[in-house]
């Protein structure tokens, strides 16, 4: 049963009840739950959500000084509670977080074309419990060819804080990517990405988009490649792919954003076969650090690369 109680604000006068409810039990820091807007939407709708006693649509404005009340019962997430036991590397865990090592190639979570098979899928046959959190705990996703570093919360408590800590960039996230060409010094890159327009599966570099900020290491440079270290300011979809790209430095196997498969002048067959047919893009969340929910303590954990990226990059040193 998931019961909660607010009084609308005067900076909220006149907004939405759905978007109100989302703001005021997410900022509540004494909630033991989260909830989703999705959720609230579903409970508006069946009346378990109420305005003053009412019962009143999603879009319904609200005024300063109306009482919000919710009281609903919380559905297990059908869709994604199926247990299973995946091969995954689990770094750390505790009452309160799960931080998990994903190797490239594994889904997040269930979606169109993956039913099953995900990392949430292997989480809940770790944490049963996780099937009645909003995105099973999920704070943050990678890419499916994308390896490393997540944490996910293991309670509500946890959800709303780690939510709220990422949203204020308290949550440090670390990247090892193999990029193409030679870059020659470290710098940011400050530039808003946004869906490609012209194809749904890309994003783009766009005046109208999102904030975008990415710090950019140089850790070692090759004949022809380098190895970045990339730190996200921000968080968003294929940023440091689409930030590299952007720059004129694809990540080595990103075909979707401009890899060009070079090859280092002197390599060898098998030095040129390694790089060319690397399967996925050569991206790796090695570092992760983030105030721990309960008591705010920082953590901080550490990802060696996988045997692909040691592999591609012993091929680049002797190329």
């Amino acid at each position: 049963m998931v019961e909660l109680d607010a009084v609308v604000p005067p900076k909220f006068n006149g907004e939405r009840l759905d978007r109100t409810a989302a703001r005021l039990f997410a900022e509540d820091a004494g909630a033991d739950v989260a909830v989703s807007r999705s959720e609230l939407a579903r409970w508006i709708r069946a009346g378990e959500l109420t305005l003053d006693g009412r019962v009143v649509k999603p879009s319904t404005a609200v005024a300063s000084g109306q009482c919000l009340r919710l009281k609903a019962t919380r559905a297990a997430r059908f869709d994604w509670q199926s247990a299973e036991s995946l091969d995954f590397q689990v770094v750390y865990e505790d009452d309160d977080i799960i931080v998990v090592d994903k190797p490239g190639g594994l889904v997040v979570h269930p979606g169109a074309g993956n039913p099953r098979g995900t990392l949430v899928n292997g989480l809940l046959g770790l944490r049963p419990d996780l099937a009645v959190l909003p995105r099973a705990g999920l704070v943050q996703r990678l890419d499916k060819d994308t390896s490393g570093l997540m944490v996910v919360a293991a309670n509500s408590t946890s959800l709303l804080k780690l939510g709220e800590a990422m949203r204020e960039r308290r949550i440090e996230r670390h990247y090892l990517a193999v990029a193409e060409g030679v870059v020659i010094a470290d710098q940011t890159v400050d530039l808003p990405i946004g869906r490609d327009p012209t194809n749904r599966l890309r994003q783009t570099v766009r005046d109208d988009g999102r904030e975008a900020v990415t710090h950019i290491a140089v850790g070692r440079r090759f004949a022809a490649h380098t190895l970045v270290h990339a730190r996200l300011e921000t968080g968003r979809t294929h940023q440091v792919r689409v930030h590299l790209a952007a720059i004129g430095h694809p990540l080595v196997g990103d075909r979707r954003y401009g890899a060009r498969r070079i090859v280092p002048p002197e390599a060898s067959a098998d030095q040129a076969r390694t790089i060319q047919e690397f399967p996925r893009q050569a991206l790796h969340a090695s570092r992760l650090a983030l105030p721990h929910p309960v008591g705010g303590a920082r953590v901080d954990f550490e990802s060696e690369p996988p045997e692909d990226v040691k592999c591609l990059l012993h091929a680049l040193e002797e190329a």
